[in-house]
This record gives C-alpha cells, structure tokens and sequence, in this order.
C-alpha cells in the first residue's frame, strides 16, 4: 500500500513539476516580461515620471473619512509581498545566477510597477460593495464585469484559493516553526498553535482588522530589516561601488569569474533574476489586486491606487532584496568555501558581520515577514470567496476554519508535493490574469490618462464613470455623476 502511494506521489510530482517547469520556466516569465515592457511604453514610463507624484499620493492615501485607507492597503499587499521570498530567495538568486541576476531583479521590478499599476488601476474600476458595505474588487471581478466572462473569473478565484488562501499560508507557518525550532528548539505542536490563535484572532475581524494590524506591523519590520542592512552597508562603504559594478557587469557578462571563481553567463544571471524578481513582488498575478480594490482612494479617483500599489513593487524588490543582496554580497559569505545556500547564506552573513545575536533578530524577521504574510494571503483569498458566492458571507467561516487548519498542518507537517500545486496554481490564475490585462488594457491606459489630463489642468482628480461607455450599466461602486435632475434622483 506504501509502496502504492509512494508512486503515485512520484509521477504527481513528475507530471506538477513539468507543469511548474513551462509555466515558471518559460512561458510566464517571458510573458510577463512582455506585459510589462508593454504597459511601460504605453503609459510612458509613468513609474519613472510620475514616482514623485506617486509618493504624493501614497502620504495622502493616509487621509480617508471612511472605509480602509490607501496606506492601509499599501501594507497589506506589502505584508503579503514581503516574506521569506525577499530573503531566502534573493540568496537563491545570487547563488543560482551571480550578482547580475540582482540588475535583472531591478530590471523587472521596474517594469512590474508598470504591470502593477494597470492591474490595481482596473480593480478599482469594476470595484462593489459587498453586504457590509465593504468595497470588493479584483481579477475575477474586472474578468467578469469587463470581459463579461464569470467563468474565467471563477477559475481564477479557485487557483488564488488554493494558492494564497490554503497553501501558501501552510508554507509560511512551517517557515517560522521550522526556523524556530532549528535556532531554539521550540515544540512545533505549541508553535503551530500560538499561530493559529494569532492568526484566528485578525483573520475572524476581516478586511478591516487585517488593514489595520499591518499597517502598524509593516512599517516596523521593514525599517528594522532596513536598518540592519544600512549598518553592514555603512561598515562596508568602501566596498559598495566595487559591489555595485559587480552586479553590473555580471549583469552582462563583463564579469569573467565572481562569487569565489565561479562564472555565470548571462542566461543564468537573467533567468534567475527575472524568475525571483517576478515571484517576489507578484506584479501581474493579480494577487495584490484583489486587496487594491477595497481602498478608499484619495484623491478619489481608480488611477489613485494604481500609483499606490505601482510603490509597493518598487519597495518590495529595489529595496528590501537590494538590503538582502547588499548583506550578502558585503559580507563575503559567498567567497567562502563554506558557504550555506537559500536563507542560510543570508544568517551566515549576518553573523560574519555582527555577530551570534543576528540568529535573535533573523527569527524575529522571519516571524514578522511570515505572520503578516498569512493574513494578508488569507484577505486575498476573502475577496474571491465573496466573488464566488455573489459577495455574501456565506460559506465564509467554513473557510476561515479550514484556513486555520491549514496553518496549524503546516507548522507540523512538510508534503513537497502540495507545495508544488500551489506553485501550479499561482502560475495558472497569473496566466488567467494577463490575459485579462492585455484585453481590458485600453481602459486602463483612458482612467490612467484622465486622472494625469486633470492633474495637468492643476485639479483634484476625481472619476466620472459617465465618461467610460465601457462601464455603462455595469454594478460598480463608481456611480455616474449626475447631469441633471434626472440622473441626481
């Protein structure tokens, strides 16, 4: 019987793993490549133009009368963006592909900002309000009010479920127990239970109680990474710009022999950066989407949170893997013969640098990083329940109570094969939602423009559905603005 199963993992694992190899391999990475140089131009470098305005409206974001502000949803999609990916996989990027897979990281965060930008621009378009009155948007949202395709809104709800709202909270809760575990030896049965009951107590407050837990817990863990990271790089200046023309020149293969005599190409350094890059900071998954949706934005207009969430890619990976990637490489933990692989080599280097005490402030980020990144998963997963079921509350504590379970087995349990389904399903509702850009992508580029003619013309923008014939007769929290009489009553 034993034998039985241990074969049929085998050729399920063989047959996820071909699926994660063209999807992850191949195709999505030049895809969303593709998308994202594409919106680049057509919103003309709108992350390099407008990024001062872009912080404007990030500080305003803090200002709302009612609902969740922009500033809160900006650290959730951050809570969710920022993990262990940012560590663990910044050091698997370095090994796998030298210094120059960090310029390709950049690279495509720069060009991500632009995917994300359009995404979070039309979830904010085809936004409603659910019966609580809380706003509720996303992919599957814009797939069927846009494309007027429930079905392919529903598949896309079914992949993010599984991905971000099961499994991926699985993986985060082992993280912490097994990094944990191995630093202090705490009991994985006690850990996993400690964050259940954390996790239960935000995730039973909903959409609100999550915004407002990140939006204290983000800040912090991010300027305590940051400013780790700033001592190494201060005790180590003179060694920056050598370490930044590293990164440059094996960019593009300028650079024979790094990283303790080993050479990377330029394949190796692209692949692997692109591929890290695009995992790190989700732009154009449609994972961060759905949160953007329930924003109030200020000033009040969809385009408002397209700038908002276009700062989340840019802080995500040009600066905290930046910090990671200038820990590591300052260190000079890859020169070493010893030298430890994934989030290993990032400890190894911490404490070269300062000392025994990191393993302390290296569990606490992890802790952080991965508590914050369950319940902003789940708020993910919230928003495509309520989809699924006409934006209703039914089913929805049935699925908070199997969202706990999951965490509670992943901190008790590892099974490979699961995590390679949600890698599988993630690729799948990415595929779905770029898609679904590119069609919907002439509106976006119009809200996107109208919001810039009104800023140019020195107003307050605000959003005139009225002007869109696409959005005529659609359910959507925009309502026309009224004209006359007639459209006022």
């Amino acid at each position: 019987m034993n034998a039985t199963i241990n074969t049929l993992n085998e050729h399920l694992m063989a047959v996820i793993g071909d699926i994660n190899g063209v999807l992850w391999g191949h195709l999505l990475v030049y895809l969303l490549v593709i998308v994202g140089i594409y919106f680049t131009v057509r919103l003309g470098f709108i992350q390099i133009r407008q990024f001062g305005h872009a912080i404007s409206v990030l500080k305003k974001g803090r200002d709302v009368e009612s609902g969740i502000s922009s500033y809160q949803v900006f650290c959730t999609s951050m809570a969710a963006r920022v993990g262990t990916g940012n560590m663990a996989g910044v050091a698997v990027a370095l090994t796998a592909g030298g210094p120059g897979a960090i310029f390709w990281m950049w690279a495509m965060a720069m060009f991500g900002m632009a995917t994300a930008f359009v995404e979070s621009t039309l979830a904010q378009v085809y936004k409603v309000k659910d019966v609580d009155g809380q706003y509720r948007g996303g992919p599957a949202y814009y797939m069927e009010q846009g494309l007027g395709l429930r079905w392919m809104g529903t598949l896309f709800s079914v992949f993010l479920i599984i991905a971000f709202g099961l499994v991926f909270n699985a993986v985060q809760a082992n993280t912490i127990t097994d990094a944990l575990n191995h630093s202090f030896g705490f009991d994985r049965s006690i850990m996993g239970i400690a964050i259940v009951a954390g996790s239960a107590f935000f995730i039973m407050g909903g959409l609100k109680s999550i915004a407002q837990a990140t939006s204290r817990i983000v800040p912090v863990m991010a300027i305590g990474y940051l400013a780790i990271a700033l001592l190494i790089v201060v005790m180590n200046l003179s060694e920056l710009p050598d370490a930044i023309m590293l990164i440059v020149k094996s960019a593009f293969g300028w650079q024979e022999a790094a990283a303790g005599g080993v050479a990377y190409t330029i394949a190796q350094a692209m692949q692997s950066g692109i591929a890290r890059g695009l995992f790190s900071n989700e732009a154009g998954m449609g994972s961060a989407a759905n949160v953007a949706a329930s924003a109030t934005p200020n000033p009040n207009h969809p385009a408002s949170q397209g700038y908002v969430q276009m700062l989340g890619v840019f802080a995500d990976t040009i600066v905290i893997c930046t910090a990671s990637a200038a820990m590591i490489m300052l260190s000079g933990v890859m020169e070493q013969p010893d030298a430890a692989s994934g989030i290993g080599l990032l400890q190894q280097a911490l404490t070269n640098e300062l000392g025994d005490w990191t393993t302390y402030f290296m569990a606490a980020a992890i802790l952080l990083f991965c508590f914050t990144s369950i319940i902003a998963n789940y708020s993910y997963a919230e928003t495509n329940i309520m989809f699924l079921n006409g934006n209703t509350k039914k089913g929805l504590f049935a699925f908070r109570l199997v969202v706990l379970a999951m965490v509670m087995f992943g901190s008790v349990a590892s099974l490979p094969v699961v995590w390679n389904m949600a890698d599988a399903s993630m690729g799948m509702m990415a595929l779905i939602n770029i898609i679904a850009l590119v069609l919907l992508s002439n509106l976006a580029i119009k809200v996107i423009r109208d919001y810039e003619v009104q800023v140019k013309h020195g107003k307050v923008p605000t959003f005139d559905r009225s002007k869109f014939p696409e959005l005529k007769g659609l359910d959507s929290a925009w309502h026309p603005r009224p004209n006359s009489a007639k459209d006022a009553r």
